[in-house]
Protein backbone atom coordinates (compact mmCIF):
# COMPACT_ATOMS: atom_id res chain seq x y z
CA UNK A 1 0.00 0.00 0.00
CA UNK A 2 1.62 3.29 -1.27
CA UNK A 3 2.71 6.04 1.61
CA UNK A 4 2.67 9.85 0.96
CA UNK A 5 3.01 12.96 2.42
CA UNK A 6 -0.25 14.33 2.03
CA UNK A 7 -1.30 17.86 0.32
CA UNK A 8 -4.18 19.53 -0.78
CA UNK A 9 -2.73 19.00 -3.95
CA UNK A 10 -2.17 15.46 -3.64
CA UNK A 11 -5.40 14.88 -2.07
CA UNK A 12 -7.18 16.73 -4.89
CA UNK A 13 -5.42 14.56 -7.62
CA UNK A 14 -6.65 11.53 -6.19
CA UNK A 15 -9.85 9.86 -8.40
CA UNK A 16 -12.34 7.42 -7.09
CA UNK A 17 -11.76 4.26 -8.88
CA UNK A 18 -14.01 1.51 -9.05
CA UNK A 19 -13.69 0.02 -5.92
CA UNK A 20 -12.85 1.75 -2.55
CA UNK A 21 -9.22 2.34 -2.02
CA UNK A 22 -6.65 3.39 0.64
CA UNK A 23 -3.52 5.97 0.96
CA UNK A 24 -1.46 5.92 3.91
CA UNK A 25 0.59 8.61 5.19
CA UNK A 26 5.01 8.04 5.95
CA UNK A 27 5.02 7.79 9.79
CA UNK A 28 7.89 7.31 12.10
CA UNK A 29 5.74 7.62 15.31
CA UNK A 30 4.98 4.13 15.67
CA UNK A 31 1.59 5.54 17.26
CA UNK A 32 -0.53 5.33 14.48
CA UNK A 33 -1.29 6.57 10.53
CA UNK A 34 -2.82 8.90 8.75
CA UNK A 35 -4.87 7.51 6.06
CA UNK A 36 -7.53 8.72 3.55
CA UNK A 37 -9.89 6.11 1.89
CA UNK A 38 -11.68 7.13 -1.55
CA UNK A 39 -14.81 5.43 -2.01
CA UNK A 40 -16.09 4.67 -6.30
CA UNK A 41 -18.22 7.98 -5.79
CA UNK A 42 -15.39 10.25 -4.70
CA UNK A 43 -16.23 10.34 -1.14
CA UNK A 44 -12.97 11.17 0.58
CA UNK A 45 -12.50 10.13 4.49
CA UNK A 46 -9.66 10.66 6.98
CA UNK A 47 -8.86 7.56 8.94
CA UNK A 48 -6.07 7.38 12.35
CA UNK A 49 -4.55 3.77 12.13
CA UNK A 50 -3.64 2.44 15.34
CA UNK A 51 -3.63 -1.10 17.35
CA UNK A 52 -4.54 -1.46 20.99
CA UNK A 53 -4.81 -4.35 23.09
CA UNK A 54 -3.47 -6.14 20.29
CA UNK A 55 -5.80 -5.54 18.08
CA UNK A 56 -5.85 -3.52 14.28
CA UNK A 57 -8.71 -0.10 14.89
CA UNK A 58 -9.73 2.75 12.79
CA UNK A 59 -10.66 5.70 14.11
CA UNK A 60 -12.19 8.47 11.46
CA UNK A 61 -11.68 11.59 11.98
CA UNK A 62 -13.43 13.39 9.33
CA UNK A 63 -14.78 14.09 5.74
CA UNK A 64 -13.13 15.74 3.17
CA UNK A 65 -12.85 17.93 2.46
CA UNK A 66 -14.87 19.40 4.94
CA UNK A 67 -11.81 18.48 7.08
CA UNK A 68 -8.61 20.14 5.84
CA UNK A 69 -5.60 18.46 5.47
CA UNK A 70 -3.63 20.46 8.04
CA UNK A 71 -6.86 20.08 10.40
CA UNK A 72 -6.30 15.81 9.60
CA UNK A 73 -3.03 16.12 10.74
CA UNK A 74 -4.56 18.26 14.08
CA UNK A 75 -6.66 15.61 14.48
CA UNK A 76 -4.25 12.62 14.14
CA UNK A 77 -1.72 14.27 16.28
CA UNK A 78 -4.17 14.65 19.09
CA UNK A 79 -5.07 11.14 18.77
CA UNK A 80 -1.51 10.20 18.36
CA UNK A 81 -1.11 11.59 21.91
CA UNK A 82 -3.71 9.81 23.81
CA UNK A 83 -2.08 6.53 22.45
CA UNK A 84 1.21 7.29 23.64
CA UNK A 85 -0.35 8.17 27.58
CA UNK A 86 -1.79 4.96 27.03
CA UNK A 87 -5.15 5.62 26.11
CA UNK A 88 -7.19 4.31 23.20
CA UNK A 89 -8.63 7.47 21.15
CA UNK A 90 -11.73 5.37 19.54
CA UNK A 91 -12.89 4.99 23.31
CA UNK A 92 -12.53 8.59 24.06
CA UNK A 93 -14.55 9.56 21.44
CA UNK A 94 -17.46 7.14 21.94
CA UNK A 95 -17.79 7.95 25.43
CA UNK A 96 -17.57 11.32 23.91
CA UNK A 97 -20.74 10.93 21.85
CA UNK A 98 -22.45 9.04 24.04
CA UNK A 99 -21.95 12.45 26.66
CA UNK A 100 -23.06 14.31 23.68
CA UNK A 101 -26.09 12.01 22.98
CA UNK A 102 -27.27 12.72 27.19
CA UNK A 103 -26.52 16.24 26.91
CA UNK A 104 -29.83 18.96 27.49
CA UNK A 105 -31.62 20.31 24.64
CA UNK A 106 -32.44 23.51 24.88
CA UNK A 107 -35.76 22.73 25.80
CA UNK A 108 -34.66 20.49 28.57
CA UNK A 109 -33.07 23.84 29.94
CA UNK A 110 -35.53 25.73 28.97
CA UNK A 111 -38.00 23.54 31.24
CA UNK A 112 -35.87 23.09 34.16
CA UNK A 113 -35.37 27.02 34.09
CA UNK A 114 -38.97 27.37 34.40
CA UNK A 115 -39.57 24.92 37.01
CA UNK A 116 -37.24 25.48 39.32
CA UNK A 117 -36.20 29.38 38.84
CA UNK A 118 -39.68 30.92 36.70
CA UNK A 119 -42.50 29.65 38.54
CA UNK A 120 -41.28 30.39 42.33
CA UNK A 121 -39.99 33.23 41.87
CA UNK A 122 -41.98 35.19 39.22
CA UNK A 123 -45.16 36.78 39.11
CA UNK A 124 -48.23 34.52 37.38
CA UNK A 125 -48.18 36.96 34.62
CA UNK A 126 -44.62 37.15 33.88
CA UNK A 127 -44.06 33.17 33.70
CA UNK A 128 -47.62 33.45 31.24
CA UNK A 129 -45.80 35.56 29.14
CA UNK A 130 -42.64 33.58 29.49
CA UNK A 131 -44.20 30.25 28.48
CA UNK A 132 -46.08 32.25 25.27
CA UNK A 133 -42.88 33.12 23.71
CA UNK A 134 -40.99 30.03 24.44
CA UNK A 135 -43.75 27.99 23.15
CA UNK A 136 -44.54 30.18 19.42
CA UNK A 137 -40.82 31.88 19.20
CA UNK A 138 -38.28 29.71 20.46
CA UNK A 139 -38.52 26.27 20.93
CA UNK A 140 -40.32 25.52 17.32
CA UNK A 141 -35.94 27.45 15.81
CA UNK A 142 -34.09 26.27 19.34
CA UNK A 143 -35.62 23.38 21.21
CA UNK A 144 -34.36 19.95 19.69
CA UNK A 145 -30.56 21.47 19.90
CA UNK A 146 -28.44 20.41 22.43
CA UNK A 147 -28.31 23.63 24.75
CA UNK A 148 -24.35 23.74 24.21
CA UNK A 149 -24.66 23.42 20.19
CA UNK A 150 -26.33 26.66 20.02
CA UNK A 151 -24.96 29.19 18.98
CA UNK A 152 -25.27 33.36 18.23
CA UNK A 153 -25.95 32.18 14.21
CA UNK A 154 -28.74 30.61 15.57
CA UNK A 155 -30.27 32.79 17.92
CA UNK A 156 -30.11 35.70 15.37
CA UNK A 157 -31.50 34.09 12.72
CA UNK A 158 -34.49 32.82 15.53
CA UNK A 159 -34.90 37.55 16.14
CA UNK A 160 -34.58 38.50 12.76
CA UNK A 161 -37.38 36.32 11.86
CA UNK A 162 -39.90 37.83 14.44
CA UNK A 163 -38.65 41.33 13.31
CA UNK A 164 -39.64 40.73 9.91
CA UNK A 165 -43.58 39.85 11.02
CA UNK A 166 -43.64 42.66 12.15
CA UNK A 167 -42.70 42.00 16.22
CA UNK A 168 -39.31 43.73 16.83
CA UNK A 169 -40.29 44.97 20.51
CA UNK A 170 -41.62 40.74 21.08
CA UNK A 171 -37.72 39.81 19.51
CA UNK A 172 -36.04 42.27 22.50
CA UNK A 173 -38.12 40.60 24.89
CA UNK A 174 -37.00 36.81 23.39
CA UNK A 175 -33.78 37.98 23.42
CA UNK A 176 -33.91 38.59 26.95
CA UNK A 177 -35.20 35.38 27.87
CA UNK A 178 -32.96 33.37 26.32
CA UNK A 179 -29.98 35.43 27.98
CA UNK A 180 -31.47 34.78 30.77
CA UNK A 181 -32.15 30.85 30.56
CA UNK A 182 -28.35 30.33 29.66
CA UNK A 183 -27.14 32.97 32.24
CA UNK A 184 -29.60 30.54 34.92
CA UNK A 185 -27.71 27.44 32.98
CA UNK A 186 -24.20 28.93 33.37
CA UNK A 187 -25.16 29.04 37.49
CA UNK A 188 -26.21 25.64 37.61
CA UNK A 189 -23.37 23.68 35.79
CA UNK A 190 -25.79 22.64 32.84
CA UNK A 191 -24.07 24.71 30.22
CA UNK A 192 -20.51 26.22 30.02
CA UNK A 193 -21.55 29.26 27.74
CA UNK A 194 -24.06 32.11 26.26
CA UNK A 195 -25.06 32.27 23.15
CA UNK A 196 -26.45 35.37 23.31
CA UNK A 197 -23.50 37.44 24.91
CA UNK A 198 -22.66 40.79 23.36
CA UNK A 199 -26.23 40.63 21.02
CA UNK A 200 -28.13 43.48 20.49
CA UNK A 201 -31.54 44.24 21.18
CA UNK A 202 -32.49 43.41 17.92
CA UNK A 203 -35.80 45.68 18.00
CA UNK A 204 -33.84 48.76 18.76
CA UNK A 205 -33.82 51.37 22.07
CA UNK A 206 -37.41 50.59 23.54
CA UNK A 207 -39.51 53.89 24.47
CA UNK A 208 -41.18 53.50 28.11
CA UNK A 209 -45.20 54.10 27.53
CA UNK A 210 -45.97 57.22 29.46
CA UNK A 211 -49.44 57.93 28.26
CA UNK A 212 -51.17 59.95 31.03
CA UNK A 213 -54.52 60.92 31.26
CA UNK A 214 -55.64 64.58 31.48
CA UNK A 215 -58.02 65.24 34.04
CA UNK A 216 -60.57 66.22 31.48
CA UNK A 217 -59.66 62.68 29.67
CA UNK A 218 -60.12 60.81 33.14
CA UNK A 219 -63.92 63.10 33.40
CA UNK A 220 -64.93 62.34 30.44
CA UNK A 221 -63.54 58.15 30.66
CA UNK A 222 -65.78 57.92 34.24
CA UNK A 223 -69.12 59.88 32.78
CA UNK A 224 -69.10 57.55 29.75
CA UNK A 225 -68.17 54.08 31.49
CA UNK A 226 -71.66 53.59 32.90
CA UNK A 227 -73.61 53.53 29.61
CA UNK A 228 -70.96 51.89 27.30
CA UNK A 229 -72.63 49.57 25.41
CA UNK A 230 -70.54 46.39 24.36
CA UNK A 231 -68.66 46.37 27.66
CA UNK A 232 -69.60 43.75 30.31
CA UNK A 233 -70.68 45.24 33.56
CA UNK A 234 -67.76 43.36 35.14
CA UNK A 235 -65.28 45.11 33.22
CA UNK A 236 -66.73 48.51 34.07
CA UNK A 237 -66.66 47.73 37.47
CA UNK A 238 -63.00 46.30 37.11
CA UNK A 239 -61.91 49.70 35.67
CA UNK A 240 -63.62 51.79 38.06
CA UNK A 241 -61.69 49.85 40.81
CA UNK A 242 -58.52 50.13 39.00
CA UNK A 243 -58.67 53.70 38.57
CA UNK A 244 -59.76 54.21 42.51
CA UNK A 245 -57.24 51.86 44.05
CA UNK A 246 -53.97 52.64 41.37
CA UNK A 247 -53.47 49.06 41.22
CA UNK A 248 -52.45 46.89 38.37
CA UNK A 249 -55.13 45.91 35.46
CA UNK A 250 -53.89 41.95 36.09
CA UNK A 251 -54.15 42.78 39.76
CA UNK A 252 -57.46 43.86 39.72
CA UNK A 253 -58.75 41.70 37.48
CA UNK A 254 -57.27 38.85 39.42
CA UNK A 255 -58.91 39.83 42.91
CA UNK A 256 -60.96 37.46 44.87
CA UNK A 257 -63.30 37.93 47.88
CA UNK A 258 -60.70 36.25 50.20
CA UNK A 259 -58.65 38.73 49.86
CA UNK A 260 -60.79 41.22 50.83
CA UNK A 261 -61.51 42.56 54.41
CA UNK A 262 -64.91 44.28 53.60
CA UNK A 263 -65.86 45.52 57.73
CA UNK A 264 -61.88 47.16 58.00
CA UNK A 265 -61.60 48.21 54.38
CA UNK A 266 -58.45 46.56 53.04
CA UNK A 267 -57.19 44.41 50.42
CA UNK A 268 -54.46 42.14 50.69
CA UNK A 269 -52.98 41.16 47.67
CA UNK A 270 -50.42 38.09 48.02
CA UNK A 271 -47.28 37.62 47.21
CA UNK A 272 -47.93 34.76 44.22
CA UNK A 273 -49.49 37.59 42.76
CA UNK A 274 -48.23 40.68 43.17
CA UNK A 275 -45.17 41.51 40.30
CA UNK A 276 -42.44 42.20 42.87
CA UNK A 277 -43.04 39.22 45.33
CA UNK A 278 -44.13 41.37 48.12
CA UNK A 279 -47.44 40.70 49.77
CA UNK A 280 -49.34 44.17 49.62
CA UNK A 281 -51.93 46.02 51.74
CA UNK A 282 -54.52 48.48 49.75
CA UNK A 283 -56.63 50.52 52.29
CA UNK A 284 -60.02 50.81 50.41
CA UNK A 285 -61.84 54.24 49.88
CA UNK A 286 -65.61 54.20 50.15
CA UNK A 287 -65.94 54.86 46.65
CA UNK A 288 -64.27 51.35 46.16
CA UNK A 289 -66.00 49.74 48.95
CA UNK A 290 -69.24 50.69 46.61
CA UNK A 291 -67.75 49.34 43.53
CA UNK A 292 -66.88 46.29 45.40
CA UNK A 293 -70.67 46.07 47.07
CA UNK A 294 -71.97 46.78 43.35
CA UNK A 295 -69.99 44.01 42.29
CA UNK A 296 -71.37 41.11 44.81
CA UNK A 297 -74.67 42.09 43.99
CA UNK A 298 -73.83 41.54 40.11
CA UNK A 299 -72.62 37.99 41.25
CA UNK A 300 -72.87 37.41 45.01
CA UNK A 301 -72.00 33.25 44.72
CA UNK A 302 -69.00 33.75 42.78
CA UNK A 303 -64.84 33.61 44.66
CA UNK A 304 -63.73 36.48 41.63
CA UNK A 305 -65.12 39.68 42.24
CA UNK A 306 -65.19 40.49 38.61
CA UNK A 307 -65.58 36.93 37.14
CA UNK A 308 -64.95 36.05 33.04
CA UNK A 309 -68.66 35.51 31.55
CA UNK A 310 -67.22 32.26 30.69
CA UNK A 311 -67.36 31.36 34.88
CA UNK A 312 -65.71 32.07 38.12
CA UNK A 313 -62.44 32.54 36.98
CA UNK A 314 -60.47 36.15 36.52
CA UNK A 315 -61.56 38.14 32.71
CA UNK A 316 -58.63 37.93 30.56
CA UNK A 317 -56.62 41.85 31.13
CA UNK A 318 -55.80 41.61 26.70
CA UNK A 319 -59.71 41.15 26.89
CA UNK A 320 -60.66 44.22 29.06
CA UNK A 321 -57.58 46.43 26.93
CA UNK A 322 -59.79 45.19 23.46
CA UNK A 323 -62.80 46.29 24.70
CA UNK A 324 -61.62 49.76 25.94
CA UNK A 325 -60.08 50.00 22.47
CA UNK A 326 -63.62 49.36 20.93
CA UNK A 327 -65.74 51.87 22.32
CA UNK A 328 -62.74 54.70 22.57
CA UNK A 329 -65.42 56.61 20.05
CA UNK A 330 -68.13 56.60 23.08
CA UNK A 331 -65.76 58.16 25.48
CA UNK A 332 -65.07 60.77 22.76
CA UNK A 333 -68.86 61.82 22.53
CA UNK A 334 -69.65 61.33 26.00
CA UNK A 335 -66.75 64.16 26.66
CA UNK A 336 -68.29 66.66 23.48
CA UNK A 337 -71.22 66.06 25.23
CA UNK A 338 -70.31 67.00 29.17
CA UNK A 339 -67.91 69.97 27.99
CA UNK A 340 -70.17 71.18 25.38
CA UNK A 341 -66.59 70.90 22.95
CA UNK A 342 -67.39 69.56 19.71
CA UNK A 343 -63.06 69.44 19.04
CA UNK A 344 -62.76 67.11 22.26
CA UNK A 345 -60.97 63.68 21.59
CA UNK A 346 -60.49 60.96 24.13
CA UNK A 347 -57.11 59.33 22.50
CA UNK A 348 -56.37 55.52 22.60
CA UNK A 349 -55.29 54.75 26.47
CA UNK A 350 -54.94 51.24 28.03
CA UNK A 351 -55.78 50.07 31.45
CA UNK A 352 -52.30 50.08 32.41
CA UNK A 353 -52.73 54.15 31.77
CA UNK A 354 -55.06 54.42 34.25
CA UNK A 355 -53.25 53.24 36.98
CA UNK A 356 -50.43 55.96 35.82
CA UNK A 357 -52.81 58.46 35.48
CA UNK A 358 -54.57 58.07 39.23
CA UNK A 359 -50.57 58.32 40.65
CA UNK A 360 -49.75 61.14 38.23
CA UNK A 361 -53.38 63.08 39.41
CA UNK A 362 -52.57 62.17 43.04
CA UNK A 363 -49.26 63.55 43.29
CA UNK A 364 -50.93 66.71 41.06
CA UNK A 365 -52.68 66.65 44.28
CA UNK A 366 -49.70 67.37 46.65
CA UNK A 367 -49.42 63.58 47.70
CA UNK A 368 -45.96 63.19 48.62
CA UNK A 369 -44.34 60.51 45.97
CA UNK A 370 -43.19 58.16 48.54
CA UNK A 371 -46.85 57.79 49.68
CA UNK A 372 -47.81 57.69 45.68
CA UNK A 373 -44.89 54.80 45.71
CA UNK A 374 -45.88 52.50 48.60
CA UNK A 375 -49.65 52.74 47.08
CA UNK A 376 -48.09 51.26 43.61
CA UNK A 377 -45.96 48.98 45.61
CA UNK A 378 -42.77 49.51 43.65
CA UNK A 379 -39.88 47.63 44.38
CA UNK A 380 -37.53 49.76 46.30
CA UNK A 381 -33.63 49.16 46.39
CA UNK A 382 -30.40 50.24 48.48
CA UNK A 383 -30.47 51.50 52.15
CA UNK A 384 -34.49 52.46 51.87
CA UNK A 385 -35.85 48.95 51.33
CA UNK A 386 -33.28 47.72 54.28
CA UNK A 387 -34.22 49.82 56.96
CA UNK A 388 -37.73 51.51 56.35
CA UNK A 389 -39.81 49.25 57.87
CA UNK A 390 -42.66 52.02 58.33
CA UNK A 391 -45.65 49.90 56.44
CA UNK A 392 -47.16 53.29 55.84
CA UNK A 393 -50.91 52.02 55.97
CA UNK A 394 -51.88 55.47 57.43
CA UNK A 395 -50.78 57.43 54.80
CA UNK A 396 -51.76 55.76 52.15
CA UNK A 397 -55.42 55.15 53.21
CA UNK A 398 -55.17 59.04 53.71
CA UNK A 399 -54.20 59.07 49.92
CA UNK A 400 -56.69 57.19 48.81
CA UNK A 401 -59.82 58.32 50.78
CA UNK A 402 -58.96 61.52 49.25
CA UNK A 403 -58.56 60.34 45.91
CA UNK A 404 -61.44 58.42 45.78
CA UNK A 405 -63.48 61.99 46.68
CA UNK A 406 -62.01 63.70 43.52
CA UNK A 407 -63.21 60.80 41.44
CA UNK A 408 -65.89 60.97 42.94
CA UNK A 409 -66.22 64.74 41.94
CA UNK A 410 -65.15 63.94 38.41
CA UNK A 411 -67.47 61.17 38.07
CA UNK A 412 -70.41 63.73 39.83
CA UNK A 413 -72.66 62.98 36.23
CA UNK A 414 -71.94 59.16 36.43
CA UNK A 415 -74.08 57.49 38.85
CA UNK A 416 -72.33 54.06 40.00
CA UNK A 417 -74.62 52.17 37.58
CA UNK A 418 -75.20 48.77 35.47
CA UNK A 419 -75.88 48.85 32.05
CA UNK A 420 -77.25 44.86 30.65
Amino acid sequence: MPTVKFSDRYVLNLKPKTSRYEVREDNAHGVGTLALRVSPNGHKAWQYLYTADGRDRRLTLGAYPAMSVAEAHAACGAAMQAREAGRDPGAIVVAGRAETRKAPTFKDLAEQFMAEHARPNKAKKSVANDERTLKHDVLPRLGSHKAEAVDRKDVKAMLQAIVARGAPVQANRTLALVRKIYNWGIGEDLVKQNPCIALKAPGGKETQRDRVLSEAELQAFLAALPSAAGMAAESKLALRFQVLTAQRCGEVLGLRWADIDLAAGWWTIPAAKAKNRKAHRVPLSPQALDALTVARALNPDRQTVFPSPRGDKPMVETAVARAVHRILDHFTAKGRELFKDDSFVLPAFTPHDLRRTAASQMTGMGIPRLVVSKILNHAEQGVTAIYDRHSYDGEKREALDLWGRKVAGLAARARLEVVA
